[in-house]
């Protein structure tokens, strides 16, 4: 790794992109070197996990654990004290993290609709943030939130955690060292055996759920029961499809392999091929992005068939390596021959936690490992592919900044209408 240049660096700390001198300022830590670190927990189906992975992370404090089911938060407590640690407090609003001074940050694990509008109020309220994949509901929140942690000097880490991951690490290191050449193409899939949701019906919402601050900053809807807690993803009020959900991890990783940034061209195929029921987004999904350095990505999800191919294959003029979900590896030579393997359990969960920790104790973002500046870019690929998948037309866009050259309808897409006062404020 000591051969890479300055931009492979930059890129592989997560701190690259504009904004990121802001970052680097100097400001008061929250916490020295020496110091607990104190976090709230903002969503407990995927948040349950973080925070048992925080837990491994020495001198971590969970104080609160939040969600707008009580009882899920009074289940997630629960566990989390059963693992050893003091019970945190349960909340159904995550303001009250924002609000206690000790609080060091907030972890978002909220639907996507809420990374976003929450991302910008820790930010504004001097919390730093780890939030999770996507970044952003939409790509005028990726940037605010760009702006909001440069403004308030915050560390922010999203939830692209194989980033962290060591044998992720080496096969970068290996693609930007030429092991199989100059790297044109990347491509990546996801496969997965979600089954239909069948029809919901519009009923009460249930008592121990606060829908009303469930949806929050989102268009109001009413009830239906076959939403929460998980099915919001596949609605496009509330969530990005499996291309936000789950591509964005490999996306992420291709894009760091190819060193490329924003594309000129988006294109999409696909939709809802396997059931008829109420989801709004693709279960067949294929998308394109083409690169002005000559290089290509394209990334492949069936939400409805298990069966798997790589989780990204880079193409090299010299070979190819293979790279698979657990981090294992296999590199082949330009016939196809094998040369070279890694196995791993290791997808870099805990190191990614440690990482984010150990920024906000030396105060210094430039040690993320997946900071916002980095990971608004693989997010906003993520929503280009949806916008030309619900427009369906290909995409032309500004390689500077990825917004969607003379198509206003396109662009229509890049924001969303928030429900009255809840309008993000970067402060």
């Amino acid at each position: 790794m000591d051969s890479l240049n300055r931009r492979e660096f930059i890129t592989m700390t997560g701190a690259g992109l504009a904004g990121a001198a802001a970052l680097t300022k100097a400001h008061p830590a929250s916490a020295a070197p020496s110091d607990k670190v104190i976090v709230g927990v903002m969503g407990m189906q995927r948040g349950l996990a973080v925070a048992k992975d925080f837990i491994k992370v020495p001198n971590v404090e969970i104080r609160y654990v939040c969600d707008v089911d009580s009882t899920r938060a009074e289940k997630a407590a629960g566990e989390l004290e059963k693992l050893g640690i003091a019970r945190p407090k349960t909340i159904g609003d995550y303001r009250t993290i924002l609000d206690d001074a000790e609080v060091d940050a907030l972890v978002c694990a909220a639907p996507n609709h809420w990374h976003g509008p929450a991302t910008i109020a820790a930010c504004s309220a001097g919390k730093h943030v780890y939030v999770e994949k996507p970044c952003s509901h939409n790509p005028r929140e990726a940037e605010w939130m760009v702006e909001a942690a440069n403004k308030h000097n915050r560390i922010v880490q999203v939830g692209t955690q194989r980033r962290s991951s060591v044998p992720t690490r080496t096969v970068i290191g290996m693609l930007h060292e030429g092991k199989i050449g100059r790297v044109y193409s990347a491509r990546a899939t996801y496969a997965s055996a979600r089954g239909s949701i069948g029809s919901g019906k519009t009923i009460t919402a249930p008592a121990d759920l606060d829908y009303d601050l469930w949806q929050g900053p989102a268009a109001r809807a009413p009830y239906t029961d076959n939403r929460i807690h998980y099915n919001w993803h596949w609605f496009w009020n509330w969530g990005n499809g499996d291309l936000g959900n789950n591509g964005v991890h490999a996306i992420d990783l291709c894009r760091w392999g190819l060193q490329v940034d924003f594309p000129k061209q988006v294109t999409s195929c696909g939709g809802r091929y396997c059931f008829d029921d109420d989801q709004e987004t693709a279960d067949t999904h294929t998308v394109a992005f083409s690169f002005d350095e000559e290089k290509l990505i394209t990334w492949d999800g069936h939400s409805c068939n298990p069966h798997a191919a790589p989780f990204v294959s880079f193409y090299g003029e010299k070979g190819a390596i293979d790279l698979y979900g657990n981090g294992t590896y296999r590199v082949f030579d330009a016939k196809a021959k094998p040369i070279g393997e890694g196995k791993s359990v290791d997808i870099g969960m805990v190191a990614h936690l440690t990482n984010f920790v150990k920024a906000i104790r030396a105060d210094d973002a430039k040690l993320l490992n997946c900071g916002i500046q980095e990971a608004y870019i693989s997010t906003q690929l993520c929503h280009l592919g949806n916008i030309a998948h619900r427009t369906g037309r290909a995409l032309n866009c500004s390689t500077i900044d990825g917004r969607i050259l003379n198509d206003d309808e396109a662009m229509g897409y890049w924001e969303r209408d928030y429900e009255p006062g809840w309008n993000p404020t970067i402060g």
